[in-house]
């Protein structure tokens, strides 16, 4: 299996696996997210260590039965070679109806096939009342024309 666009990348090619990426978790699909992964990818999210497929998958399934109503933006911050850095920001709630968001930069490192061998995360919590939410399209992928993160403020 191969996901394209593939190393080394351009600005043009770093930004469509940007976009993917954000598509793919805005699905809230564990196993669509995972099969962008190798199988012995190599992670680290806040204080959670993982390492392949299977692993990541279970992660990304307990991360959605807690985090509700899930929207993610990403935005390129810089590139080379294989590697790839992004600022996000995502919004959800948890079962209690609480809304927060969370602030994160990621460095991805990309293996010849385009599948992503090693990700890292450091991600930053911020409580939020359900007014001053800014991600409000459709549950699902971010519309062309919703602003990002640049675009607000963030």
């Amino acid at each position: 299996m191969s996901r394209p666009p593939f190393p080394p990348f351009t600005a043009e090619t770093a930004a469509i696996k940007v976009r993917a990426a954000e598509d793919a978790w805005n699905s809230r699909d564990p196993a669509r997210v995972a099969a962008a992964y190798t199988l012995d990818s190599n992670w680290r999210n806040r204080s959670e260590f993982l390492v392949g497929r299977d692993e990541v998958e279970a992660f990304l399934t307990r991360k959605w039965q807690a985090e509700h109503d899930y929207r993610l933006i990403k935005e390129l911050w810089a590139f080379t070679g294989a590697r790839i850095a992004v600022r996000f920001a995502y919004e959800a709630h948890d079962g209690n109806g609480r809304w927060f968001r969370a602030y994160g930069n990621e460095n991805w490192e990309f293996a010849p096939d385009g599948l992503m061998a090693v990700r890292r995360a450091s991600i930053n919590d911020l409580s939020i009342t359900e007014d001053e939410r800014l991600f409000r399209w459709p549950l699902g992928v971010r519309p062309q024309d919703h602003p990002g993160l640049s675009d607000l403020g963030l």
